[in-house]
């Protein structure tokens, strides 16, 4: 950007300075030499209080410190006096972007759209920021629009397939990312994307395939892994599951998160005085529902049903409405030769609006028994 004439008072001299001042700042500023990029903007702004190119320019500067107020303050400086500079309009929705003021941004992107041609990179990102904000429909258009620009825009096709994922629907997800991935088929992130994809609609073995081809091409990417984990726990394939969360485990040894998931692993294969010690990691670290509901779980299968209902009663003090709970509670209580306390806690659940049917059945079924 170079700092063209403004003003008709100024001469040949200043306006071939400015120039050449202007033209030193950005170019410092295309290599992250920030301190001295700013130096020759307040330079150009010492001669010339409203160059747009100086004001524009630091706030670039503030923006790449991660200033962004400071950024705003320039931008909007700029366009005091220079109502349409795009540049401007640019940093400063960028700018409110970053602050997660996204509904500001918007109205910032939205007018460049209607001062300038469509632009590729405004549109994907006033599309990201109506993703960010839930708004389906117009984060849709927007996407949408780029490819009339650029048919497989992968910045667009993979907007598309969060935008779908966050609303749960998976299978138009899948659309765009795969062809993403037919784009970059070595994308990591997308093979990861998609891997997930298939866990939520619980199409594991599919989602298997996917993780062991991000694998192959970064063996200890944690997403990957826990996906593929993941996925071999939902086709309670418990000793392959096993394996790769000890493998995350070494990645990330202090995780309560994977602390819980071995013990699981450890307590569906049987090995429970090993899973208790997992499931006791994860409290130490933290207070940790699974952890918790995990040991009681153990109780339950070694048949010292006491200690599983004491657990479980604590939980249910705290969740009074998770039917997990109210299920296993009540199972311990008819394994425990407790059935009217089983019975009660599945009324006093139905009567306080839990409209589960799992837990109309139990209850049903616990009625009729002799």
């Amino acid at each position: 950007m170079n700092a063209i004439k403004e003003k008709e008072n100024f001469n040949q001299d200043q306006m071939n300075q400015m120039n050449k001042i202007s033209t030193e700042g950005y170019d410092l500023l295309k290599v992250n030499k920030n301190e001295e990029a700013k130096q020759k903007f307040e330079e150009l702004l010492a001669i010339d209080k409203n160059n747009q190119y100086a004001l524009v320019g630091l706030g670039d500067v503030a923006r790449k410190q991660r200033n962004n107020e400071l950024a705003v303050k320039y931008y909007k400086n700029c366009l005091d006096h220079h109502h349409e500079n795009k540049y401007a309009i640019i940093g400063l929705a960028d700018a409110y972007r970053d602050m997660k003021e996204f509904e500001k941004a918007i109205q910032l992107w939205e007018h460049f759209l209607a001062l300038y041609d469509a632009d590729v990179t405004v549109l994907t990102r006033l599309a990201d920021a109506y993703r960010k904000i839930g708004d389906f429909e117009n984060s849709k258009k927007f996407y949408l629009k780029v490819f009339d620009i650029e048919p497989n825009n992968t910045y667009a096709l993979t907007g598309l397939g969060y935008l779908f994922f966050d609303h749960k629907k998976y299978d138009m997800a899948l659309t765009y990312w795969t062809k993403m991935l037919e784009i970059e088929p070595e994308n990591v992130k997308i093979l990861t994307t998609i891997g997930n994809c298939h866990r939520k609609k619980k199409t594991f073995q599919d989602g298997i395939e996917y993780f062991e081809k991000a694998l192959l091409l970064s063996q200890d990417n944690f997403y990957a892994l826990y996906g593929l984990a993941d996925c071999y726990r939902g086709l309670e394939q418990h000793e392959n599951s096993l394996k790769v969360w000890e493998k995350l485990l070494k990645l990330s040894p202090d995780n309560k998160v994977l602390l819980t998931r071995l013990g699981d692993a450890l307590r569906n294969i049987g090995r429970l005085d090993e899973s208790v010690i997992y499931y006791q990691k994860a409290l130490d670290i933290d207070y940790d529902y699974y952890a918790a509901i995990g040991i009681a779980l153990v109780n339950k299968k070694k048949g010292d049903f006491k200690e599983a209902i004491q657990t479980l009663l604590k939980l249910y003090n705290i969740e009074k409405n998770n039917t997990r709970l109210i299920m296993e509670l009540s199972d311990c209580y008819k394994l425990n030769h407790q059935r009217n306390e089983a019975i009660n806690l599945l009324k006093k659940s139905i009567d306080t609006g839990n409209t589960h049917p799992d837990i109309q059945q139990c209850y049903e079924l616990m009625l009729n028994e002799e």
